[in-house]
């Protein structure tokens, strides 16, 4: 292993980390970062700017660091040092690229403290509360759902509040909810220090807090920050951040931040490395491990003029979309978000009901367009863009590609009517309905984007057990898009087929055709398999470790559901989607796992969007050994 030139090389990348995270100081500034509809004051972020700044000094100290200490690299680059490459890359890039949200203390979740005659504060997260005890305003809808876990985890822990009676004769009323919202949310990002019944004074001593509580909310821990960036790079959009609306939480420029890491993920660090400084064989290698899939067009000489195809594709799409985006009322800075976003097939919004916050039909048949483009083969699309679209048609992952959205759409909007899981009205209102939610949910599933414009946690089982199932297929090969690739299972299904044909006529030889065209290759076949398996066994066995670390309390009220929803959130995370169903659904986040289950997914997105065997091979001491 020549780990000079490996340095070099990473040196390079953790440079290009630094200018990228340039762009996203002026956002920091009101005139920039500002979304219509939020009801709070806009004032230069501090906080977010000086955290930005530590970060592009830390990541260029690190960048030129390496760069030095490689710079005197003799021999090429082969095989070996690019799977090196690719593997450390992402790994530093997770790490560089949680940075900011750590240093800016950006806000995770909302916790509860409560204070007692014990010295030591009992602190417990959203997640740790205790949900046994819930009778008093369960069916209060002025009252948030957060809000109401507050009063759960209080009133079960024996805080002392105002009684149902005394709510009445405050409030006049059998509901309260006014005086609930004072209680619990004394100003926009909750740090009110609140005390119970009417005392709003500061206490002087331990003694005089007793039996008060505390409502803050938690920084993002170093696990929270390494989640948010690999998800950012992986293209995953799962998230950490309970609120996203809340600029003291979670300031505009730390968000765009968060919005580039999907445009350098979609693009792929190591292809721009490809284009400016692929070396001879090595530049097949990383090409590959970046746009996973298995190639259906043997070797490409010119690997730097695909990458640059592949590049110039993508921004002008993203170029495109932002466009249209504002010609479609949004502003600049959730236009170029939710742009980053679609194409690189992440699913990151800035508002906490994702794309559902605009609530507009154009918009979104417009983002599945961009979703279903950003879920195909990116060479491909450019041999389209320049007027030969037939090849792009040809294509038989294509072509599969939208007769599973065509059919799983279709399935989704039978059963979803039958469930009335699109509202109520006449037959072509839910139809209208079905189709909008229903293709959109299907498209950002299946291209692994994860926005969500309905809560698709609340259909019908069949409904829910399908987006499970296409989750594991992603967009085609060559695509920004995660999962297994399409391509992968129509040669699956192609292998299994000969397989049992050869159980009964064990002497047939007949190879595998797609598009008319024989594949010799027994190595492909091989490693088809061997994939398939490799992915199921990661798949089941970080399911056991979920179940098996994960204690009944991140379920809350809901135990029993805890198979399905680790399940569930392995997938998610495996596959590069974002969100699941049950606790991690389409409006739950990943916030309330603990520290391992958090780390444990860092690493499967990271799988999920780079080839398997090149973040493996990183594990084997034999790997790394100089020659």
């Amino acid at each position: 292993m020549n780990i000079r030139l490996v340095a070099h090389k990473l040196g390079i990348i953790a440079i290009l980390i630094a200018v990228t995270m340039i762009g996203s100081l002026p956002w920091a500034h009101p005139a920039l970062g500002y979304r219509a509809g939020l009801d709070v004051p806009y004032l230069f972020e501090t906080r977010g700017f000086v955290a930005l700044l530590v970060s592009i000094f830390f990541c260029g100290l690190v960048g030129v660091g390496l760069y030095y200490f490689g710079r005197h690299a003799r021999g090429s680059l082969y095989r070996r040092e690019a799977m090196a490459i690719v593997g450390l890359s992402w790994v530093m890039a997770t790490v560089l690229g949680g940075l900011p949200f750590y240093l800016s203390s950006t806000g995770r979740s909302a916790t509860v403290r409560i204070v007692s005659d014990d010295p030591r504060p009992l602190v417990q997260s959203v997640a740790d509360w205790n949900w046994d005890f819930w009778q008093q305003w369960e069916t209060m809808d002025p009252v948030t759902v957060e809000q109401q876990n507050c009063l759960k985890a209080l009133l079960a822990r024996g805080a002392k509040g105002l009684s149902e009676l005394d709510l009445q004769e405050q409030s006049g009323q059998k509901q309260a909810p006014k005086i609930l919202e004072d209680l619990i949310a004394q100003n926009s990002f909750w740090q009110a220090v609140i005390y119970l019944p009417n005392d709003s004074r500061e206490p002087n001593s331990p003694s005089d807090r007793a039996d008060h509580y505390r409502i803050r909310w938690a920084r993002m821990s170093i696990p929270d920050c390494l989640f948010e960036s690999q998800s950012g790079f992986s293209t995953t959009g799962a998230t950490v951040i309970a609120d996203l609306e809340d600029p003291y939480l979670a300031p505009h420029c730390i968000l765009f931040w968060r919005s580039s890491l999907h445009f350098l993920g979609g693009l792929g660090i190591i292809v721009l490395f490809v284009v400016v400084l692929g070396q001879g064989s090595a530049g097949k290698v990383l090409m590959r491990a970046e746009i996973s899939g298995p190639s259906k067009d043997g070797s490409t000489a010119r690997m730097q003029h695909t990458a640059w195809l592949f590049a110039g594709t993508y921004v002008l799409l993203n170029l495109v979309l932002t466009v249209i985006l504002i010609f479609e009322g949004l502003t600049l800075f959730d236009a170029l978000c939710h742009s980053f976003a679609t194409l690189a097939t992440g699913g990151f919004s800035n508002w906490n009901v994702s794309l559902g916050h605009f609530n507009s039909s154009l918009i979104d048949y417009t983002v599945i367009i961009f979703m279903i483009l950003a879920g195909s083969n990116f060479t491909l699309l450019y041999l389209a863009l320049a007027g030969q679209p037939g090849r792009l048609l040809r294509d038989v992952e294509f072509r599969v590609y939208l007769m599973i959205i065509g059919g799983v759409t279709a399935l989704v909007v039978a059963f979803g009517i039958g469930y009335g899981d699109f509202g109520e009205g006449s037959f072509l209102v839910q139809l209208a309905n079905s189709l909008r939610f229903g293709l959109f949910q299907v498209v950002s599933v299946i291209t692994t984007t994860g926005f969500v414009t309905h809560d698709f946690d609340q259909w019908n089982s069949f409904g829910r057990v399908v987006l499970l199932c296409i989750m594991f297929i992603g967009g085609c090969s060559g695509s920004t898009g995660g999962g297994m690739k399409v391509i992968r299972l129509v040669l699956f299904l192609k292998i299994l087929g000969l397989e049992v044909e050869r159980s009964f006529h064990p002497t047939v030889v007949r190879p595998i055709k797609l598009g008319g065209a024989s594949i010799e290759d027994a190595e492909l076949r091989k490693s088809i398999l061997v994939y398939f398996g490799l992915l199921m066994t990661i798949f089941v066995f970080s399911w056991i470790f979920i179940v098996t670390v994960e204690p009944d309390s991140t379920w809350g009220n809901r135990p029993d559901h805890k198979q399905i929803d680790s399940a569930s959130s392995v997938a998610a995370t495996l596959n590069n989607v974002g969100p699941g169903l049950g606790t991690v659904g389409a409006t739950q986040n990943f916030a309330h796992f603990s520290p391992p289950s958090k780390l444990l997914f860092v690493w499967l997105m990271m799988l999920g969007r780079v080839e398997i065997f090149v973040i493996l091979v990183l594990l084997l001491p034999n790997f790394w050994r100089i020659r």
